[in-house]
């Protein structure tokens, strides 16, 4: 058995799993992110809540780059405590027992390719859309991570008058039209013609990211996550009208797109980091 953690932000997820089975898993939001010490306590108790004497190890997703040799995160995404961080160090001292620390994305598209929708797929892409726009890369069935853990920021290539981030996550609502995506969602599903069109925008440029990952690394699958994708429904049809504007037409065709279908895949894939 192992525990997975997946940090966010916002919330820090943690469970105990056999495997593909999640025994036991506890949730609870993340307080004082400004304060280093206070947050690493908060995952050490939520670590320990779902802890017992047959666990081997623990894998954690982190929303940053990592080294993964050291263990060590930066710049954790929303937690501004978090500069630089010794994470296995830390908590291997506490356990006693062998960690491994990966991005969080890494580990969504690492736990759809193990477990989920893209298993059997030798190539997959995976991109999470929430708050930012995040990207997990694997290549001949394993996780490419790049030399510093930052392969598959898609996010962050520039694009129009700033990056794909800014159209193809939750930030595009607030910067295009001065609401959340899920003030858009909601009035979508009542029906209300500017939300549809806000999410058929979307849906465009979400288009071109694909395009940008199939010009990058042709996969043969590609998996969408993340909050916004609930609202898969309202902009399917504009991004594939979007995408078919490719070089390559035979290659965009063959491309299969899914989205994820498990809330938890992310500890999923933390967990498939213990070996």
């Amino acid at each position: 058995m192992v525990v997975a953690v997946d940090l966010g932000g916002t919330n820090i997820r943690a469970g105990r799993l056999d495997k593909d089975r999640i025994l036991i898993q506890k949730d609870t939001p993340l307080r004082d992110k400004d304060v280093l010490e206070k947050t690493l306590e908060q995952l050490i108790a939520l670590i320990e809540s779902v802890m017992d004497g047959d666990v081997s190890g623990i894998g954690i997703g982190v929303p940053s780059v990592v080294d993964i040799d050291t263990g060590t995160v930066y710049d954790v995404t929303n937690i501004s405590s978090w500069k630089k961080v010794e994470l296995k160090s830390i908590l291997e001292s506490h356990f006693n027992l062998p960690v491994r620390v990966n991005n969080d994305v890494n580990c969504f598209i690492l736990g759809e390719h193990r477990y989920g929708i893209a298993k059997g797929f030798q190539s997959v892409v995976g991109l999470t859309m929430g708050t930012g726009l995040g990207g997990g890369i694997i290549i001949n069935n394993e996780l490419y991570a790049g030399h510093n853990c930052g392969a598959g920021e898609f996010g962050l290539v520039n694009y129009l008058d700033e990056n794909i981030e800014a159209y193809c996550s939750g930030g595009f609502f607030q910067k295009k039209f001065n609401t959340t995506a899920l003030d858009a969602y909601e009035k979508a599903a009542a029906g209300d013609p500017a939300a549809l069109g806000s999410w058929k925008e979307f849906g465009f440029h979400l288009g071109n990211a694909v395009k940008t990952v199939v010009y990058t690394y042709d996969p043969e699958a590609l998996v969408l996550g993340g909050s916004l994708v609930k609202a898969y429904h309202f902009f399917a049809e504009s991004m594939e009208a979007s995408r078919m504007d490719f070089a390559f037409p035979e290659s965009m065709k063959r491309l299969k797109i899914f989205t994820s279908q498990n809330k938890n895949i992310a500890l999923l894939g933390a967990a498939s980091l213990i070996p």
